[in-house]
């Protein structure tokens, strides 16, 4: 496996992509640091003191996941500017494309069913990530005068996980593919619950 980064790379970024790929393909338990220091053309001793130990790799990796994909929420103020209620669209078809694209699933949701142990470093990481982006888009749907923002995002947020782990066990064929009607659905119910009850409060 060696040879996947080139030496113009820094080493500790070099472990961190060179790990991602690989817990990507094999999963966190099924490669052990050997390999990763192997495949990212350094040694243990380097990774160790880096990261101390495989368990702070495997946060890190996470965290690096968990900050790349908080920039959707910059992205969709830049392409939806002041409109809440497109952004919590735009959130819907981000997160269809995820779902496209993945062949392996959400890194983050992927760890969180690999370590079970409630007290590895990374199960903080993962945690903290999914409670901000539900908090992030509970407040976008709330600016977006949706009835009910915590239900609609906990809704939303579950479609999501769901369509995700659907597309790996089926495949693109199955329910996954309905995410977007089906999260459309569920804000188009909460426009007109919002809807009815402006309508009452005017009569």
């Amino acid at each position: 496996m060696r040879g996947i980064c080139t030496d113009r790379v820094r080493p500790r970024q070099r472990i961190l992509d060179t790990a991602r790929n690989l817990f990507r393909k094999y999963g966190i338990k099924g490669i052990g640091v050997e390999a990763i220091a192997e495949a990212a053309d350094t040694n243990k001793m380097t990774l160790y003191r880096h990261f101390g130990s495989k368990d702070e790799l495997i946060a890190e990796c996470l965290r690096e996941a968990a900050n790349r994909a908080c920039d959707i929420w910059k992205d969709l103020e830049a392409q939806h500017p002041d409109d809440a209620l497109a952004q919590v669209r735009g959130w819907v078809r981000f997160g269809s494309a995820c779902v496209l694209a993945e062949d392996r699933g959400c890194d983050l949701a992927n760890a969180a069913v690999e370590l079970p142990d409630g007290d590895h470093p990374a199960k903080r990481v993962i945690q903290e990530f999914k409670v901000a982006q539900r908090n992030r888009l509970a407040e976008l749907c709330r600016r977006a005068d949706l009835q009910n923002p915590d239900l609609v995002s906990d809704t939303l947020s579950l479609l999501l996980e769901g369509a995700r782990v659907n597309r790996q066990s089926v495949g693109l064929d199955g329910p996954c593919a309905q995410f977007v009607a089906a999260a459309e659905a569920v804000i188009a119910a909460s426009q007109r619950r919002t809807d009815t009850v402006a309508a009452d409060a005017a009569r």
